[in-house]
């Protein structure tokens, strides 16, 4: 019993010892493993749909560069303790009971996560199958996934790996398959698909605030940020196992790259190629042309349908695969958080392996109310949360520490949980209609506010009294 409990709790609660280090290309196949999903595909369409496929590429890159750098900055920290996000933000930015915030809102993110790609291999599955949607299928379809991923994810760090190199590169070749043959069948040329404009109709574009160029490049910018935030704080669960801070970057960079850049591209790609041959797949259903196309063009469910219409059931077998390797990734980082959670709030420590059990009912929680709908429709906002995070621990370690040292970690970091508050409102409502990319604010207010704050709290402890 002590074997598998120090074999699934993978140092959840400790630091990685120097033995059980990775190396780059172990790190890497996880954070480019966790981003090449369908939803980071659907994400890639929908920018592009609005904006266009060249905005979308430039904003994906600006995204990349952010993304790299926060997940380096939060990866390294975590490489020189060893401690996973959860337990790195007591030490650095938040304090113990601080470190609940950062814990619970990157923990519901991830849920989060998890739910909605359960949710969208569901719909595949339906597709491939020809299947009737009933509430029995669901539990039975919800309750085995539910399962593999936490018997895939129960044993820690090097079965999700293993899982993850084995179907990165297969799922990439059918990518690239998939990408070729729809182009090749909807009789357009390679200029026209890596030309298109904005797919959307002009009074839907002016409710996104998408009616100019400026326009669409922020409304791009402030959808693909969430999933770049939250990366980076996968960055520092997977960091800490890094034999270097070289291997960190080269992990952080991979990842964002094909999550902004290469899943936005096929995304584009093959969504648009294949439009006239999905929306001909849910008219010959009975839906109307003009449902049918709004389908294709805003549900993430099409995404889903396209693997099976356009790669049959290779593509329905790849997608489940495929999906796999992200929900056991995802699986460990929610888990991660939990028990950081758990250990603060409650002084309970049973071990990860409940965590991991309790991350996926959660998402079939999710999944059986309307919470899914609202993660979805704050994804932004926790985009703005995820890199203030990021930001605020990296400005700890870079900065503060520097002054004050990090070896006693406080019970309450009041300066981080004001600068996460503050960089928050002024984001979200006070500077929006100045600054409209709202992670931008949020990064300011953690490396210039947070430091201030700190600072000048130590300076007025160290003030003797008259």
């Amino acid at each position: 019993m002590a074997a598998l409990s120090k074999s699934t709790d993978d140092h959840s609660l400790e630091s990685v010892p120097d033995s059980e280090r990775q190396s780059w290309l172990q790190l890497t196949w996880n954070t480019t493993g966790i981003v090449t999903t369908l939803i980071q595909i659907f994400l890639g369409a929908l920018v592009t749909f609005v904006a266009g496929i060249w905005i979308g590429i430039i904003a994906g890159l600006v995204v990349t560069v952010v993304g790299a750098l926060l997940g380096w900055g939060v990866g390294h920290v975590a490489f020189k303790t060893g401690l996973a996000s959860s337990m790195l933000c007591r030490q650095h930015g938040f304090g113990r009971k601080g470190s609940v915030l950062v814990a619970l809102t990157f923990g519901f993110m991830i849920v989060g996560f998890i739910a909605l790609e359960n949710a969208l291999l569901y719909k595949g599955l339906l597709f491939w199958l020809g299947l009737e949607d009933t509430v029995g299928l669901q539990v039975l379809v919800y309750g085995v996934m539910s399962i593999v991923w936490i018997l895939l994810t129960a044993f820690g760090f090097q079965v999700v790996a293993r899982f993850s190199s084995i179907t990165l590169v297969a799922f990439l070749a059918l990518l690239v398959y998939m990408m070729f043959d729809v182009i090749h069948t909807s009789g357009q040329s390679w200029e026209t698909v890596l030309n298109f404009g904005a797919q959307f109709p002009p009074e839907a574009l002016t409710a996104m605030g998408a009616d100019t160029d400026m326009g669409k490049f922020v409304f791009c910018i402030n959808v693909l940020i969430g999933s770049a935030g939250a990366l980076a704080l996968i960055d520092g669960d997977l960091g800490r196992y890094a034999k270097s801070s070289k291997g960190v970057l080269v992990a952080a960079i991979f990842g964002n790259v094909f999550m902004d850049i290469v899943m936005l591209v096929f995304g584009a790609v093959i969504m648009y190629a294949g439009t006239e041959k999905l929306v001909q797949y849910y008219v010959e259903r009975g839906m109307a042309h003009d449902a049918a196309l709004q389908a294709v063009l805003q549900s993430p469910d099409s995404v889903a349908a396209a693997f099976v219409i356009f790669a049959g059931s290779l593509g329905a077998i790849m997608l489940f695969l495929a999906q796999g390797k992200a929900q056991v990734l995802n699986t460990y980082s929610a888990s991660l958080s939990l028990t950081g959670l758990s250990d603060v709030a409650f002084g309970w420590r049973p071990g990860r392996i409940l965590f991991v059990i309790l991350a996926n009912v959660l998402a079939c929680l999710m999944l059986a109310g309307s919470i899914l709908e609202w993660v979805n429709g704050f994804i932004t906002v926790l985009g703005v949360l995820t890199t203030c995070f990021a930001g605020i621990i990296i400005a700890d370690y870079l900065i503060v520490s520097r002054v004050i040292p990090s070896n006693s970690i406080s019970e309450m970091n009041w300066s981080g949980v004001i600068t996460v508050c503050i960089g928050f409102i002024l984001a979200h409502y006070v500077l929006k209609s100045w600054i409209p990319i709202e992670f931008a604010t949020s990064l300011v207010a953690s490396f210039v506010l947070y430091p201030t704050l700190r600072l000048t709290a130590r300076r007025k402890q160290a003030i003797p009294a008259v």
